[in-house]
């Protein structure tokens, strides 16, 4: 066999290491960093969901009425996010009841000191139960705003499109402005999306008005005289 047989080299996950010889064992380089965080990333994402279907399951077994929110409703429209949190809407007169139900299922309850919204844990996994969001009551019109898609295998309200859309451009502030938090949403659902109610929505806030004209440079709203978005159930 010729040196250069011998010196036979193999790529790796992109790195150049010597081909084994008869007996020994390949050594794999370690996986690469950001491989490594997507595999965790997706990791995490599976547990949330697991404890995502389990809150659902408890509200509904104990008909308290609730919607889907945050970053995982963006993924049941088959949109895009750069969080991963767990929301879900109640109104206020079912908190109390929705965290006995979800004691008596094995959750850890929470009341923070904000007002606005009570907490759940499931092995450390948080879930925010939001009855005032954006200093606006949870109703029956907010659960009338809503479409059944499913999670997992497991049918929910989730909040509509255009309602996401006016809860991220709500919540920024002199505070808290990211918007790159938000691009992803607006880009991956902008054909569900009502642009003019969102834009009748938030008009007294400029935090959204730059926003919004920051989608309109970036071409991702509809031009003057084309249809908006829709919601498509």
């Amino acid at each position: 066999m010729s040196d250069f047989v011998r010196l036979a080299t193999r790529r790796v996950a992109g790195q150049v290491w010597p081909a084994r010889s008869p007996g020994t064992q390949l050594q794999f380089p370690p996986p690469h960093p950001r491989r490594r965080e997507t595999e965790m990333a997706e990791r995490g994402d599976e547990t949330l969901v697991h404890t995502l279907k389990k809150v659902a399951a408890v509200l509904k077994q104990s008909e308290i009425p609730f919607a889907l929110g945050g970053s995982f409703a963006v993924y049941a429209h088959g949109g895009h996010s750069s969080e991963h949190d767990v929301d879900f809407l109640l109104r206020e007169q079912d908190v109390d009841r929705a965290l006995a139900a979800l004691v008596e299922a094995g959750f850890t309850a929470e009341r923070p000191p904000e007002d606005w919204l009570v907490k759940v844990y499931d092995e450390g996994r948080m879930v925010d139960l939001i009855h005032r969001p954006i200093e606006t009551p949870v109703t029956e019109e907010t659960f009338a705003d809503t479409i059944v898609r499913p999670v997992d295998a497991i049918h929910m309200p989730v909040l509509s499109a255009s309602q996401l859309m006016v809860h991220k451009l709500l919540s920024f502030s002199q505070h808290y402005c990211d918007f790159a938090r938000a691009l992803p949403l607006a880009r991956s659902l902008r054909e569900q999306i009502d642009w003019e109610r969102v834009r009748k929505e938030t008009q007294h806030s400029p935090y959204a008005e730059a926003f919004l004209v920051l989608l309109d440079r970036l071409d991702v709203l509809p031009h003057a005289g084309a249809p908006g978005g829709r919601e498509t159930p």
